[in-house]
């Protein structure tokens, strides 16, 4: 090997070394976008997320149980309480299907999703549970959210339109109204009984879905 070729090998590492050194802006960036997004993760979660956890009746019964047991809680423990309310009986008379149900939506959906915003820490190979200081975010909005549910009583929306059927059916015999005007009130009573059984189905289907 001659002089020349003993230069442009040894030269040859150098290349290398200055062709790695140019990504270096980039990781940088990447620095950056890691420490903007460490930051938004320690002030707090938006109410996007808040409520997005709350909407659902499950996360929001994880949420109350961590807050009364104050501890490190199991999976088992979690999930037969939630089952129990659920199902509206005690943690002796759950079934062994009803227990099922609960502890596998849990452990797929509703903890790993809690658990990657950091309101809950999920470890899934040992089925603990615990509560975060994030979860004090959520606080003020569990109470308002469960006030909201707890409002919204579909037997009201049902008598009004039975109320509205019947004062229908006395105006049309009061004043003799003509067949006509009083099929389109009917129809008119049947097509909001219709609308809010539709919208009844929808929001139960969402909560069922979202489980």
């Amino acid at each position: 090997m001659g002089v020349k070729d003993t230069a442009q090998t040894k030269a040859e590492p150098n290349n290398k070394l200055s062709d790695e050194s140019v990504p270096s802006p980039k990781g940088k960036e990447s620095s950056a976008d890691q420490a903007t997004s460490q930051e938004q993760d320690d002030s707090g979660a938006s109410l996007d997320v808040i409520f997005e956890i709350l909407k659902n009746s499950r996360r929001r019964e994880v949420l109350h149980f961590l807050r009364e047991r104050g501890e490190q809680v199991s999976l088992g423990e979690l999930a037969e309480h939630v089952a129990a309310i659920e199902n509206e009986t005690t943690t002796d008379a759950l079934t062994s299907s009803e227990r099922k149900r609960v502890y596998v939506g849990l452990y797929q959906c509703h903890l790993p999703k809690m658990d990657d915003i950091g309101v809950v820490d999920f470890n899934q190979d040992r089925g603990h549970i615990t509560l975060t200081e994030k979860a004090d975010d959520f606080e003020k909005y569990l109470n308002r959210t469960e006030e909201e549910a707890e409002g919204r009583q579909w037997y009201q929306y049902y008598a009004a339109v039975t109320v509205l059927g019947a004062m229908v059916l006395a105006a049309s015999v009061a004043f003799s109204l003509p067949g006509s005007i009083v099929l389109d009130l009917f129809s008119l009573v049947v097509g909001v009984a219709g609308a809010c059984s539709v919208y009844h189905w929808s929001v139960e289907r969402e909560e069922l879905d979202s489980e």
